[in-house]
């Protein structure tokens, strides 16, 4: 599932005043066309839709838009929990479609992703059982996978400088320090490094 949203109306607005790419701001302006309804309900249904039109969004993206365009909190409830109940709104599905799309994808591990969907609103309940769907040896593979493309970009740099650039590589992907540094030195002892001598570039777990 793609998570860029597609090229909307007003995108020379939204770089003038700054809003481009922020849920708010993105569907146009609510009074264009005249004949709009100015009722809140009315007016949230077709903001949300518009938005959702584009790419996904949490029931939390949506409200902070809505908020931004001073829709009322009344409406605001009555329009996202019809549209929970219909199905245009699932943060359970986004979650999981997000862990996903981002670790098959940019081979993200557990903790990153939900640091990400944080950002997005989602419940700690749901994020957990989004992420849990990663199993350890799961992202143990993707995270060898990670490193054995990554090795050729380093030869020829010092074992330190090494082992630093590929256990931060694995680390800002948000892997456990201890996993990233095994996969590290595996990945070095498998191409020929003494072990005797990474033991003394890697810390112990």
């Amino acid at each position: 599932m793609p998570f860029q949203a597609g090229a909307g109306r007003g995108r020379r607005a939204q770089r003038r005043h700054g809003t481009e790419g922020d849920p708010a701001s993105e569907g146009g302006d609510d009074r264009s066309g005249g004949g709009r309804s100015k009722d809140p309900v009315e007016q949230a249904r077709a903001i949300c839709l518009r938005l959702l039109t584009g790419t996904p969004r949490t029931r939390s993206q949506l409200a902070t838009a809505l908020r931004r365009r001073e829709i009322p909190e009344e409406a605001i409830e009555a329009v996202l929990s019809r549209f929970e109940e219909v199905g245009l709104i699932d943060d359970a599905a986004f979650a999981g479609a997000w862990v996903d799309s981002r670790h098959h994808g940019r081979g993200l591990a557990r903790r990153a992703l939900a640091r990400e969907l944080r950002t997005k609103g989602v419940e700690p309940a749901v994020i957990d059982e989004a992420v849990a769907r990663l199993d350890p040896e799961q992202e143990e593979e993707t995270a060898r996978a990670l490193v054995e493309r990554k090795m050729h970009a380093t030869r020829g740099l010092d074992r330190q400088r090494r082992v630093r650039r590929l256990a931060g590589m694995l680390a800002r992907r948000g892997y456990p320090e201890g996993l990233a540094l095994r996969v590290v030195r595996e990945a070095l002892e498998a191409e020929g490094e003494d072990p005797e001598e990474l033991d003394r570039h890697l810390p112990t777990d």
